[in-house]
């Protein structure tokens, strides 16, 4: 039996005007990933390369294998529906991975996985223009950074570009990016790339897209979150961010991440962290007008849980095979052992933390700095006298921290200073090891009240450290975030960039340029006599 539903004209109108209102919205699923530095394996909780007992155990996150994975699975999820996955740049430097292959495995790998769009990152030119033509050569999607002039760049010219318009699911969507002015001066671009102020470049960019008749605009930026914020007030048109290069973790459900999305200026910003940790998942409804209706969503934990793809996984530990003759490499001869003890360097000046010390200062002195700083927990070994390995020195520093400068005053280094003598009777890791800096200590005095004098070269010579005076600092990104009590870094300061190249080849680096090292000890750590 036939049964007919009888409806008013009114009625059957209202109803047919709602559902074409329904069908004239837009969803757009944003796939993002941003800042892997190189994490082809899987890491640990200290976002280091996982080793194999601790993989066994479940411990570890991420990896290139677990990308591929959760990316098939959502788009298998989300079939027939409109799916798009970036990443917002710095796949280079950070394992040794990228120091063997250079952006080679990168390139194979984002392949692989289904990348549609990339977005470069301050890293990409840390070895030059070349190293990323090369890598732009092979990747099979496009790869634009908006603000960046390159007329003048015979390697890059034509191969980058600025926006992109893509057609998904019947629809145009306009894709802006930008990348941090400031990489001319923590990175290698050279002078023929020339870099365009992001807010203005972006303004330009939309205005071109709408010109266009695009009306649904994403901003991909290699800015950091503080200045995503700032472009949300300052770029008209944007109807959402996806950012990277600050490593800034957002969620809903872990307590103190930023809100995915934060809403500024009724545009919402997005990241994923970093390391492959995670993998960001932006949902954006438009209505048939091209105006945002909404915005949701979550990073997701590549943990455990997501099983690697074997075919994936297979080919990382082929490509791996190789890098165990890297860590054989001779990079220097010592001629005497370098004392790197547990016992000496968490209680007093070290051979090796004044090699790692020095090593940082010198890497980054042309860039005004002049003092540096290390935890003597981060010097995990001694190296024998003889030949130096690569494999030596990934010993010694075996944790991929980077290098982070900023600038400081004389007092915050000072209260720095005094929490890395605060806890010498326990072992803690936080003892400072220096360079560019000496200091007189008194162990017997309370904590936070041991150092006698402070002083800082100037001029060939040695001088008080003033307390109003903002010094150059390098140390490393887990001090300079806090790490080993150091809060006063992340609270204190100023113009901070915390992603600069391993630790490990910095000091590999100086000990190659040496070629025979012989370890020493000069006093600029004593206690008072």
């Amino acid at each position: 039996m036939k049964i007919r539903f009888l409806m008013s004209t009114a009625l059957s109108a209202a109803l047919l005007l709602a559902a074409g209102a329904a069908q004239a919205d837009y969803t757009l699923h944003i796939l993002h990933t941003n800042d892997l530095h190189s994490r082809i394996e899987p890491i640990d909780k200290f976002d280091s390369t996982c080793d194999a007992e601790t993989d066994a155990k479940g411990d570890c996150f991420g990896g290139v294998a677990r990308i591929a994975t959760k990316v098939a699975e959502l788009r298998e999820e989300l079939a027939g529906q409109n799916v798009l996955l970036v990443d917002i740049g710095d796949q280079f430097q950070g394992s040794l991975f990228y120091t063997t292959y250079k952006g080679r495995d990168a390139a194979e790998f984002m392949n692989d996985i289904g990348y549609q769009v990339m977005i470069l990152g301050n890293h990409e030119f840390d070895d030059g223009p070349a190293v990323l033509r090369d890598f732009v050569g092979l990747v099979d999607f496009p790869v634009i950074s908006g603000n960046l002039d390159l007329s003048r760049s015979e390697e890059l010219r034509g191969r980058i570009g600025r926006s992109l318009v893509m057609e998904i699911g019947g629809e145009k969507v306009g894709l802006v990016s930008a990348l941090t002015t400031d990489t001319p001066e923590i990175s290698s671009p050279g002078p023929n790339v020339i870099f365009q102020d992001d807010a203005e470049s972006l303004k330009a960019q939309v205005e071109d897209l709408q010109a266009q008749g695009v009306t649904k605009i994403v901003a991909l930026t290699h800015v950091g979150y503080t200045r995503d914020r700032q472009l949300a007030e300052q770029v008209p048109g944007l109807d959402a961010i996806v950012g990277g290069h600050s490593h800034t973790l957002f969620s809903n459900v872990i307590e103190g991440a930023e809100k995915y999305p934060t809403t500024v200026n009724e545009v919402p910003i997005v990241s994923a962290y970093a390391y492959s940790k995670y993998l960001g998942h932006l949902v954006l409804t438009f209505d048939d007008d091209g105006n945002l209706k909404s915005a949701g969503g979550e990073p997701i934990l590549l943990d455990a849980s997501v099983k690697p793809d074997p075919k994936i996984a297979a080919r990382v530990e082929e490509l791996a095979e190789p890098i165990a003759e890297v860590r054989a490499r001779v990079v220097a001869e010592a001629s005497a052992a370098i004392d790197g003890s547990r016992d000496t360097c968490r209680a007093a000046e070290c051979q090796m933390g004044n090699l790692v010390a020095d090593a940082m200062l010198d890497r980054v002195k042309d860039q005004g700095v002049s003092i540096a700083i290390e935890n003597g927990g981060g010097l995990r070994a001694s190296i024998e006298a003889g030949p130096v390995t690569m494999g030596d020195v990934l010993t010694v520093l075996p944790f991929q921290n980077t290098l982070s400068t900023f600038q400081a005053r004389g007092s915050t280094m000072v209260k720095a200073l005094e929490n890395g003598l605060s806890q010498v009777e326990e072992g803690a890791g936080r003892f400072p090891q220096v360079a560019g800096l000496r200091f007189v200590w008194d162990p017997k005095a309370p904590a936070g009240e041991r150092l006698v004098s402070v002083e800082v070269q100037k001029d060939g010579d040695w001088a008080p450290i003033e307390p109003d005076t903002v010094y150059g600092i390098v140390t490393n990104n887990y001090m300079r975030m806090g790490g080993d009590g150091y809060s006063v870094f992340a609270a204190e300061a100023e113009k901070a960039y915390d992603f600069g190249p391993d630790l490990a080849d910095v000091t590999a680096d100086y000990l190659a340029k040496a070629q025979s090292y012989t370890p020493y000890l000069d006093g600029r750590i004593r206690q008072v006599e």
